[in-house]
């Protein structure tokens, strides 16, 4: 009880946040946040494992995304401010090491989701300037771009609603441009609509387990809204806001990825479409031959989904070095650049992980990393959304002084049972659970060597002291000292 009096005091001490976002930022944001690398990068993937009708496990995967972002609707009006799974986690459980593996996990999901997006970049990069697309190239552009990541992360990138808006608009146009040569293409006579009743399984799956494999990685094309919980502080009405904002926004992304699906898929040979490692690309090379479209779409796709990259290594290097000053992770983790005051330990140590990720996996699976890497951050955060549909059920009791946002009440039980089935291994890949794991064991490596130094030469409880300011810098960092002092 101590303890969280002392935190409640520190909350009260620091400013709030501007309040800047109405309905309209708000929605931009929030659509922002949930367009990116999925679409760009797997639409091919999805159509070469179920056929023709992708535009199925992208339905599906919009259904379970949206239930349960009634349970995240349901929290971050109850506690509006707070930082993510990570507090409702601890809130729900009390348990820290249940808390330090939902935020590793949703950590590694960053990785993951930032290495699918800089293989896209890569896989876009060399076709915009007509290299060639061999694993040896992919990979050497896709480190650098990681790098470059990191030198910006470096230097204190504060996400910005100006910037955000831009790049919205930028991955916003991509998708409409497909959509409109889709429009084209039928309008000649170039598309074929029949294709999207079609369902091929390969290795002779049964339709709906195939079904069930592919929304699970259609999944990772909805990642994000559960992000938008983040922004609560600055929003102006929270309470009345987000609910509104967050399902039109899941709403808006699910009709244009529905679209883009079809259109794809009646555009370019399934074949041909599968194989590509630039999907979208071949749909407006195919559908509109005669346009100069082609050209430049490459580079608008490094730009929609760069962005994607650098939001997820800003957030997994501040979780990182977040569990560091709290004392869950090893000390090192939580040094502080003083020019810049970014956290410079936590940056190199998640940009040498991913860009690790990045060559081990190009090596041992060449032109599916973009698949296996995407399938295991949607892998990851159904483990941690069904965690946080159990912690809706559990925080049920306990009552808040003001209004707030309450889903039905069968949606989180639904929501918890349709991520848990999502996660089992009827439909994942067995890579993605041995990337899961890799991250994972990594993590726990880490907490462990912590463990055993803090109890063995400090005698100290390795705990979380406030995990509602998980991922915040502190304010004014005292040397290279990574602990918060927790008296």
């Amino acid at each position: 009880m101590a303890q969280s009096s002392e935190s409640e005091t520190r909350s009260r001490q620091q400013p709030e946040l501007k309040r800047v976002m109405g309905p309209g930022l708000l929605l931009l944001f929030i659509v922002g946040d949930i367009l990116g690398t999925g679409v760009y990068a797997l639409t091919g993937n999805i159509a070469g494992e179920i056929g023709g009708a992708a535009w199925a496990p992208i339905l599906g995967a919009f259904l379970v995304a949206t239930i349960t972002a009634f349970s995240y609707l349901e929290l971050v009006t109850k506690y509006p401010g707070a930082s993510g799974a990570a507090l409702y986690t601890h809130k729900a459980f009390g348990i820290h090491f249940v808390t330090f593996l939902v935020t590793f996990a949703v950590l590694s999901s960053g990785l993951t989701s930032a290495s699918t997006a800089a293989t896209t970049v890569a896989s876009n990069f060399a076709r915009g300037f007509g290299l060639e697309i061999g694993t040896t190239t992919i990979t050497l552009i896709a480190v650098v771009f990681m790098a470059l990541l990191a030198a910006v992360n470096m230097r204190g990138v504060s996400e910005s609603l100006g910037l955000n808006v831009v790049l919205t608009c930028i991955e916003l146009t991509g998708l409409l441009i497909v959509i409109l040569v889709g429009f084209w293409a039928a309008f000649q006579g170039n598309a074929d609509f029949s294709q999207t009743m079609v369902f091929e399984t390969s290795e002779d799956k049964g339709i709906f387990l195939a079904l069930t494999a592919v929304t699970s990685l259609a999944f990772f094309s909805f990642v994000g809204f559960e992000d938008s919980v983040n922004m609560s502080e600055e929003a102006k009405d929270p309470v009345r806001d987000f609910p509104r904002v967050m399902l039109t926004g899941l709403a808006i992304t699910g009709v244009i990825y529905v679209l883009v699906s079809i259109f794809a898929v009646a555009v370019v040979p399934i074949g041909v479409l599968g194989e590509s490692t630039t999907p979208l690309l071949e749909v407006v090379r195919v559908g509109a031959p005669n346009l100069p479209i082609d050209t430049i779409y490459p580079f608008l796709t490094i730009f929609a989904v760069a962005n994607t990259a650098l939001i997820n290594m800003l957030m997994a290097s501040r979780l990182l070095y977040g569990m560091a000053r709290q004392g869950v992770l090893p000390p090192f983790l939580g040094y502080v650049l003083h020019s810049r005051r970014t956290p410079w330990s936590s940056i190199v140590f998640t940009t040498l992980l991913a860009a690790g990720l990045i060559v081990v996996i190009n090596n041992l699976l060449g032109r599916g990393t973009a698949s296996a890497l995407g399938g295991t951050t949607a892998l990851l955060l159904l483990g941690v959304f069904t965690v946080v549909n159990v912690a809706v059920v559990i925080l049920r009791r306990d009552d808040v002084a003001h209004d707030h946002f309450r889903a039905p009440k069968v949606l989180p039980y639904f929501g918890a049972v349709t991520c848990a089935y999502l996660v089992g291994p009827w439909a994942q890949d067995p890579v993605e659970y041995r990337i899961a794991v890799v991250m994972l064991a990594i993590g726990l490596g880490l907490w462990i060597v912590n463990f055993l130094y803090e109890r063995l030469f400090r005698g100290r409880k390795v705990r979380f002291e406030d995990p509602e300011h998980l991922d915040k810098l502190e304010e004014e960092p005292q040397g290279n000292d990574p602990h918060i002092d927790p008296r």
